[in-house]
């Protein structure tokens, strides 16, 4: 049975967007060229659709990390990736057309999943390290993803299938997703963000009181959500203990990630709840202990943090170059080296430190 006979997958994704728009002639943008076979775009299409509420947006949705034609993997509960992507887009005064940007977002992120085999469910979230429309004058340089208000999870018979949508942040409120947790800002936010509509020209939500206050309660009530981080500024240099020179075990952070490291280890050690840092040789775990300690393999470090010694780290943890000692930590040091922001033509933009 040849494909358009049986787009099972498609046609399913097909019905859910007709509950919602029924006539609607979406904007569709195909792939010419299968990504299998050579193609640049690794979604087969992209639809966006115009939605009038709660305020004028362009509403896109992608096909292809589910089975839109017949079941190939071995998995009977979920098709493909298990998700299709949506993103919500505030829509101009006689817009006619979907800005190509967006278009080009969401290929992106089929790229990012279909290299690295990582997925994306909701309550996860993504630094951009630059804005979200690169060249634009936007604050908002991350993604958060969250459940389509509108879209339910399906059932098809490649298996089911969530809609999860694509949100833009800004870096504070990606900060306050990782010391406390994405629904609990987003759910903050939405009286001012209705339907998680991403808007270029926004500023931060935390500039409002309320959403500041209900953000810093969270944090300090329930802590972070944030068990990981992969941290690609990350290394471990084991000192040296000769009888004519000494030096400490030495623990290398980049600037960038210093501050939101020192704002987890309040919302997880101070909770009882560890920390592990990923990085691409090393894993640093952080854990909360009675006495401060630590334990160094080939390819793990193990800290053991007091509340006194979590605190005192997290206080001297910031975004600028610096050595660290902690007086609980003898023998270890902490350097906070650069970090260079780079765009995608790996061009310096921005040195944080």
């Amino acid at each position: 049975m040849n494909e358009e006979a049986n787009a099972v997958g498609w046609d399913a994704i097909d019905r859910e967007m007709s509950r919602l728009y029924g006539d609607q002639e979406p904007k569709h943008y195909g792939t010419l060229l299968p990504y299998s076979l050579g193609g640049q775009d690794p979604l087969d299409g992209i639809s966006a659709y115009k939605a009038d509420e709660p305020a004028p947006h362009w509403h896109f949705v992608t096909y292809g990390f589910t089975e839109l034609y017949d079941k190939e993997s071995d998995n009977p509960d979920d098709s493909g990736y298990g998700f299709e992507l949506t993103f919500r887009l505030a829509r101009e005064e006689g817009e006619e057309e979907p800005p190509a940007w967006a278009l080009n977002l969401l290929q992106n992120m089929g790229r990012y999943v279909f290299n690295s085999g990582n997925i994306f469910r909701s309550g996860d979230y993504l630094d951009a390290n630059g804005p979200i429309c690169l060249g634009a004058d936007t604050l908002l340089t991350a993604l958060a993803f969250v459940e389509d208000p509108e879209l339910p999870a399906i059932d098809t018979p490649n298996g089911r299938v969530e809609f999860v949508q694509m949100v833009g942040i800004t870096r504070d409120e990606l900060e306050a997703m990782q010391t406390w947790n994405t629904l609990g800002v987003l759910s903050a936010c939405l009286n001012h963000m209705p339907h998680y509509i991403t808007d270029l020209e926004r500023a931060s939500h935390l500039d409002i009181p309320a959403i500041s206050e209900a953000v810093q309660n969270g944090m300090r009530e329930e802590g972070s959500n944030t068990g990981f981080l992969y941290v690609d500024q990350l290394a471990w240099e084991l000192g040296k203990k000769g009888w004519f020179s000494k030096s400490p075990s030495t623990l290398k952070l980049g600037a960038k990630q210093a501050g939101i490291i020192g704002k987890l280890l309040q919302g997880r050690i101070l909770k009882g709840k560890s920390l592990t840092l990923v990085g691409p040789e090393i894993r640093v775990v952080f854990e909360a202990g009675e006495k401060p300690g630590y334990e160094a393999g080939e390819d793990e470090v193990r800290l053991m943090l007091d509340e006194v010694t979590a605190g005192e780290f997290s206080r001297k943890l910031l975004p600028k170059e610096s050595v660290i000692e902690l007086s609980a930590l003898p023998g270890i040091a902490i350097q906070i080296v650069k970090t260079q922001i780079k765009d995608n033509e790996g061009n310096v933009v921005e040195v944080i430190g």
